[in-house]
């Protein structure tokens, strides 16, 4: 494989497994250093350990990125085992508040927008200036398909991801003209672990999710991390402030 990310570092959150993990294991394995933002500590090892034993360059820093302190720290260490920051790609992330909105109590709704949006904010306000002091780059948000379409019984989510799309296009103007992009990607299913606690694991569930999709499949993760590295990369320069399908039609309908 190319080696177009050699000399770069790439911080990604929720990265050691699924999509997360699928686009730390693409930038190492095209040269990039890695950064890996998680809250368990005994799985970030082993997803670090497992990307140098590829030949690549990881690190794990436990992470809750719900915390501000917590984000300061992933870049505080991309610059000290590193030396730059190039990019990042803020994927944690995840559904846990379900029901119709008069059923949800307060503390849910602030939770669901702490874990998929004031992460994201906290992310960018300590990304943007250091890569911008390593000469520019590129920063992917990942906002899934329900940033851009609705779904019942889990709008806490749903608001806090279309939040995702508006924070990641006001900032890709803030930040243009400092030689760094922003984007985000609408993601639809993806056959990761989350998922599938999340919609369930047998063959039914499986195939009523996959047929919502007009490919009638859902992703597999190196799917998303293909096109993650390609926005991440200079052969996506003139590419800001977008949010972009990669959902196998489902927002096409």
């Amino acid at each position: 494989m190319s080696a177009r990310f050699d000399a770069k570092v790439f911080i990604v959150t929720g990265g050691t497994s699924g999509i997360g993990f699928a686009v730390a294991e693409r930038l190492a394995a095209e040269g990039a250093a890695v950064v890996l933002g998680a809250r368990r500590k005994d799985v970030g090892d082993e997803a670090a350990a497992a990307l140098r034993a590829a030949g690549g360059r990881a690190l794990f820093v436990p992470a809750d990125v719900t915390t501000e302190a917590d984000n300061a720290a992933l870049v505080a260490a991309a610059l000290a085992e590193f030396g730059s920051l190039d990019g990042a790609f803020n994927n944690a992330g995840g559904v846990n508040a379900y029901g119709p909105v008069p059923t949800l109590d307060a503390a849910a709704w602030h939770a669901e927008l702490a874990h998929n949006l004031t992460s994201v904010f906290y992310g960018l306000k300590h990304q943007i200036p250091a890569i911008a002091a390593s000469g520019g780059g590129s920063v992917v948000n990942n906002a899934s398909n329900l940033g851009v379409v609705g779904m019942p019984d889990v709008a806490p989510y749903v608001a806090a991801k279309h939040a995702v799309v508006g924070l990641t296009r006001a900032t890709a103007l803030e930040v243009a003209e400092q030689g760094v992009r922003v984007n985000a990607i609408a993601s639809g299913g993806v056959d990761t672990p989350l998922f599938r606690a999340t919609m369930g694991t047998t063959d039914e569930a499986t195939a009523q999710i996959a047929a919502l999709h007009p490919v009638n499949r859902i992703a597999q993760p190196g799917e998303i991390a293909s096109f993650v590295a390609y926005l991440l990369s200079d052969e996506a320069t003139f590419v800001t402030g977008a949010a972009l399908a990669v959902d196998g039609g489902f927002t096409a309908r």
